[in-house]
């Protein structure tokens, strides 16, 4: 094996700080399918731990997944998705480790071009979405990861902001660390099974650093 340890992250709301970018598209889809206007302010307060077709009907829209198929890539791409602060930097702190780095999203993979920023694209060894494996809480995707960086499970870990993130990584022997700026609170993260709660992105280096050399298979 080339690469001696294995970070895998969850891209929105970990890495990418999509959450404006998501209500957003949310409300302008609503707009788009309904012919009313809907603000991000009229979506419901848990709109971004939800399925976007679940929040959609809450909003009056007859055929959520039609009117994703017309306008939600046009409406998401249209605000910016900043990495959080402090991302590239732990990132490249990995990798400077030895480090090897892969996301596993659940974000379509004809988006990723536009979606994320090039600095990220630059950093990540691989990037697997649902059309290369089946989605979280599926553990095929990270393992579909750990096959690419020639890592072993007990040799990585996975920051991700969700439960299903945290269900993913116990189910392929991946160490689960939450990250509890995402879009889920701490608490469901660690009654998931998280094994660490990082408690800002500005840690992803420094912290996750520290975590490597304990790891059971370093």
């Amino acid at each position: 094996m080339t690469t001696r340890y294995a970070v895998l992250a969850d891209l929105d709301g970990v890495l990418l700080d999509s959450g404006p970018a998501v209500r957003a598209a949310l409300a302008a889809t609503a707009t788009c399918a309904t012919g009313r206007r809907v603000a991000p302010a009229d979506l419901p307060a848990d709109a971004l731990t939800r399925p976007r077709t679940d929040v959609l009907a809450d909003l009056g829209v007859l055929d959520p997944d039609q009117a994703c198929t017309r306008w939600w890539d046009g409406a998401l791409a249209a605000v910016p998705n900043p990495l959080f602060p402090g991302v590239a930097e732990g990132l490249r702190a990995l990798r400077g480790a030895g480090a090897g780095l892969a996301v596993v999203t659940l974000q379509h993979r004809d988006r990723l071009p536009w979606l994320m920023p090039p600095e990220l694209h630059e950093l990540l060894d691989a990037v697997i979405t649902p059309q290369h494996a089946a989605p979280k809480p599926s553990p095929d995707g990270l393992r579909a990861a750990l096959d690419l960086l020639g890592v072993a499970p007990e040799n990585a870990f996975m920051l991700g902001d969700s439960p299903s993130d945290i269900a993913a990584a116990l189910a392929a022997g991946v160490l689960p660390i939450a990250a509890a700026w995402g879009w889920h609170e701490p608490d469901q993260l660690r009654a998931a099974g998280a094994h660490y709660v990082l408690g800002d992105s500005h840690e992803i280096g420094p912290n996750l650093l520290r975590r490597l050399a304990p790891l059971p298979g370093g």
